[in-house]
């Protein structure tokens, strides 16, 4: 696979100035003195580490995804679809409709209105700045919600006891509240995840005990990178207050020196680094059994594209601590600061991790012991991915994976709903958005009626960016998942199987256990056709 992009990425703000780059370094074939763009190696010589991660001026406004071809998507597969009977609902023309069809699923025990959780989003800048809209929109969709991790340590207003432990966060206290605000009780829930960090300074009790949540996280890892969350951070000030509660800032705030570089903008920005857990299996059922006791009603965990080991442990220690459900993060995206490099390079694809996941899944449940829920996460943002993934987990029972983790696709529905809102205020809205769609929000956001229908005079409480992130995951995903359900005869989504998809290359077949398509019912044409 050519490195095209290893002396450019849009993720770095990095260029080159020829087309035709050598396919092995990715560097200009004839590099010059005097070019005027600045590439991977050009840019490293001025900034150093911060080329590592994605474009600094656009932090807390952007996320994050690799660029690399990792060979094998969801396109890899195709959807068959079938013309005789129906499965889940009466054979009656007039009822098996695709609008009939039944998407909700159950994840760790919370029921789900589509099958879809979103992730952990915790204490970067793109998450409470589009906090509000996120919340209110994955609660009228019915899907939970995971504050990620770091929000106490994170949060000025924080108040900790002589032992290091939080006694009141007024941003997690928030992000909390925000959610039940418009949450119906039945679909969905607001998860807490924790790593370390959170651990050390008990956010799990305060959670539990004074917020009255239901759902902990424990976090080891995502698909994006492998050595804890890291931020950026702009003020002083913060990185002191940050780096004496405990955690790794780089440069050292309270050096004279480099606060003198920061004062004359050498340097602009910290970074403020999460410490890595390390998974030590006693340690870990003690921890869940401790966790139980502070009363969590369901624990899951989060876990990245680790290597296949990894996952086959953490089947394992899942499986002997009863979690709910566990959340596999393929590569590769972030919603923060992950070192691009990283990003790109590390981390297991996400198709060939589920196939590992599900390896683990099968070896559990032959031993006859419990298989957790599994969600999972890693590039997912349509129905027709949603249908493969968990297709592809249901050897004949029930699917295994019960729904899919998703972050940035839900932060990009609700940062473009509140940009484009922000542009019809100031009366900027693009020429042909505007003539196609109409001028005003009331007009553009299709399911307006809809949810004036739902809520009442209560409509006018709930922000755009919620109004646009339910219309892309119940209007658009919901929709489209029923409608190749449909095509599949499937008005169930528990009936969906590994029958429902056939592979379209070798290595995918190879990979996943699929069948080629031009193997699939070979036997039945011969039989049908006597």
């Amino acid at each position: 696979m050519p490195e095209n992009y290893a002396n450019a990425r849009s993720t770095t703000g990095t260029s080159i100035r020829t087309k035709d780059i050598s396919p092995t370094s990715g560097m200009c074939p004839i590099c010059i003195e005097d070019c005027p763009v600045l590439c991977e190696i050009g840019k490293s010589a001025f900034r150093g580490r911060e080329v590592l991660y994605p474009d600094p001026e656009q932090f807390g406004k952007s996320t994050q995804a690799s660029n690399k071809n990792y060979d094998m998507d969801w396109s890899y597969f195709q959807i068959l679809v079938d013309v005789r009977g129906t499965a889940g609902i009466e054979p009656d023309p007039d009822k098996a409709i695709f609008s009939n069809v039944d998407i909700e699923s159950s994840a760790g025990g919370i029921p789900l209105r589509v099958p879809i959780i979103i992730a952990g989003l915790g204490s970067t800048d793109v998450a409470k700045r589009n906090w509000d809209s996120l919340a209110i929109g994955a609660a009228i969709s019915g899907v939970p919600l995971t504050i990620g991790e770091n929000v106490c340590g994170m949060d000025p207003k924080a108040k900790f006891n002589g032992e290091g432990k939080v006694t009141h966060s007024e941003d997690l206290r928030y992000r909390v509240d925000k959610y039940r605000e418009f949450w119906d009780s039945k679909y969905g829930d607001i998860i807490v995840q924790t790593n370390v960090e959170d651990q050390r300074a008990g956010v799990d009790s305060y959670a539990l005990s004074k917020l009255e949540v239901n759902v902990i996280e424990r976090k080891w890892g995502q698909g994006a990178k492998a050595i804890g969350g890291e931020v950026r951070i702009f003020d002083l000030e913060k990185a002191i207050m940050l780096k004496k509660r405990g955690y790794v800032v780089w440069p050292d705030p309270e050096d004279p020196r480099v606060q003198e570089a920061f004062k004359n903008k050498v340097l602009e920005s910290f970074e403020r680094h999460s410490r890595v857990g390390m998974v030590n299996e006693r340690d870990f059922l003690e921890d869940i059994d401790l966790l139980r006791e502070k009363g969590a009603k369901r624990i899951f965990l989060k876990t990245g594209a680790y290597r296949p080991a990894v996952v086959a442990l953490t089947m394992k220690l899942a499986s002997e601590a009863k979690i709910d459900l566990v959340t596999f993060d393929g590569a590769g995206g972030g919603t923060g600061m992950s070192p691009v490099p990283m990003m790109n390079e590390c981390s297991t694809p996400t198709i060939y991790l589920e196939a590992q996941v599900l390896k683990a899944a099968e070896l559990l449940k032959k031993k006859g012991r419990y298989v957790p829920d599994i969600a999972m996460a890693g590039g997912f943002i349509n129905e027709t991915q949603i249908f493969k993934g968990i297709a592809m987990s249901n050897f004949g029972d029930s699917p295994i994976v019960k729904a899919i983790a998703m972050a940035r696709a839900p932060l990009t529905a609700v940062m473009k709903s509140s940009h484009y809102v922000r542009l019809a205020d100031e009366d900027k809205l693009p020429d042909k958005f505007a003539r196609l769609y109409g001028n005003r929000p009331e007009q553009f956001f299709i399911a307006t009626t809809e949810l004036e229908e739902r809520f009442g005079k209560d409509v006018k409480k709930l922000p755009w960016g919620a109004v646009g992130l339910y219309t892309y995951l119940i209007d658009r995903i919901g929709v489209g998942l029923k409608q190749l359900m449909a095509g599949a005869r499937k008005w169930k989504l528990s009936l969906l199987d590994r029958s429902d998809i056939a592979a379209l290359t070798e290595r995918a077949s190879r990979v996943t256990g699929i069948p080629m398509i031009d193997e699939i019912e070979q036997d039945a044409m011969e039989e049908i056709l006597g």
